[in-house]
């Protein structure tokens, strides 16, 4: 179903269940592993898509269909984890390399988190990057969207997200260079 007709579904009360249940269908999945891939921890990440679909329930009757719907969905999902990740610091105090390493620690404890070592000194190597470079770097590389399409999802420009993109990858280069 087109997420247009979704929306339309969503908005007749009748057909408003069914609705939400095809876009949670075809999107959470998608929405679970972008923050899986900024929170590393299943359990965050699981409630974290939970918050971000509670959000979409709540507010997709004023979505104005402006922008496609995957872009608002990616952006309260987005702003989800921004939030939880600065609420994690604050609440313990910690310096964003404090968590960095918290994080990676997951990584290595985390037997559902597949992949060789490569793989995973990738994952280590992203959460060394401040949260704005690693959600760009993810969307581009792991998601495969367009600047365009992360432009809308961030509302930065492409010029600034092409520059936070080769940055990070340059910062990722050189500590996979160290390793």
């Amino acid at each position: 179903m087109e997420d247009k007709e979704l929306v339309q579904k969503f908005l007749n009360p009748d057909s408003r269940n069914f609705a939400y249940n095809q876009l949670v269908r075809k999107y959470q999945q998608k929405v679970y592993w972008h923050i899986r891939k900024m929170v590393i921890d299943h359990d965050d990440a699981d409630d974290l898509t939970q918050e971000t679909f509670i959000k979409i329930w709540k507010n997709l009757e004023t979505f104005r269909q402006e922008a496609q719907l995957y872009t608002w969905i990616y952006r309260i999902a987005t702003n989800e984890c921004l939030n939880f990740l600065s609420s994690k610091r604050r609440k313990f105090f910690l310096p964003l390399n404090d968590v960095a390493a918290e994080l990676s620690e997951k990584i290595d404890a985390t037997p559902t988190l597949d992949g060789d070592e490569i793989q995973k000194l990738l994952q280590k190597a992203l959460l060394r990057l401040p949260d704005k470079q690693r959600l760009v770097f993810n969307m581009r590389y792991y998601d495969d969207l367009t600047y365009e399409q992360i432009s809308d999802i961030l509302g930065t420009s492409v010029g600034a997200l092409k520059a936070s993109y080769h940055l990070a990858a340059k910062k990722i280069e050189d500590f996979l260079g160290r390793n």
